[in-house]
């Protein structure tokens, strides 16, 4: 039995005669558009579509689209913004116990600062150093305080005699006071039979009370408001 095949269908697109168009282009009347072939009129109307589409584009939806682009960028600004927020509250146990520890440790450190009842107890306390190792004081002359943020620096000008193996023994001495105190410009000369002569800037430091603080902060909200 034989196959009977549908007729296939060959789809002709109509020949476009330029010539023609081009002679009814140059026939048209400006004032009567009416009387325009259809040619014509299709194409320039198509042309006026496609003028508007891109007058529009250019005046009312490229500003949107810069719009909408800035928009997008300020999302993913605030998308990274939640993730940093959001990365920090789940961190905010151990960030509150990272700052308990420290703290801690400031707290530790400041009471090895004097206040300053206790200053002379620990100049005293320096000067039995030198004593308790055999040493000889030709100068022992406390300086002038500096104040810094929290606390004050005073220097101490000394100037001791005594063996090599004495003046180690009495730098060991001052590292293991309870209250911290630095040797600064040390200078070691050696003298006779044995004796030798240290120039040395002990540096010591106290912690400033409620009313030097708040003195300090006035001062430097003055100078803030001269500026």
């Amino acid at each position: 039995m034989k196959k009977i095949s549908a007729p296939k269908l060959a789809l002709k697109l109509p020949k476009i005669d330029f010539a023609s168009l081009a002679r009814d282009f140059k026939t048209l009347d400006p004032k009567d558009p009416g009387l325009w072939p259809l040619a014509p009129k299709i194409l320039i109307l198509a042309g006026l579509f496609v003028a508007c589409l891109a007058l529009a584009a250019w005046l009312g939806w490229s500003p949107q689209y810069d719009e909408l682009e800035g928009k997008r960028q300020q999302e993913d600004k605030f998308k990274q913004e939640w993730l940093d927020k959001k990365k920090q509250a789940l961190n905010l146990d151990a960030h509150r116990k990272q700052l308990a520890e420290i703290d801690q440790k400031f707290g530790a450190l400041l009471k090895q600062l004097p206040n300053k009842t206790e200053m002379e107890s620990l100049l005293i306390d320096i000067n039995q150093a030198g004593l308790g190792r055999g040493l000889q004081f030709e100068t022992f002359k406390p300086g002038s305080e500096s104040r810094k943020e929290f606390y004050a620096e005073l220097p101490i000008l000394l100037k001791l005699t005594g063996t090599y193996h004495d003046l180690g023994a009495f730098a060991g001495d001052i590292a293991k006071l309870p209250r911290i105190v630095t040797l600064n410009d040390i200078n070691l000369v050696p003298a006779k039979d044995g004796v030798m002569t240290l120039d040395v800037t002990a540096k010591t430091f106290r912690y400033l009370d409620e009313q030097e603080l708040a003195a300090a902060r006035k001062a430097t909200q003055a100078k803030g408001g001269k500026k």
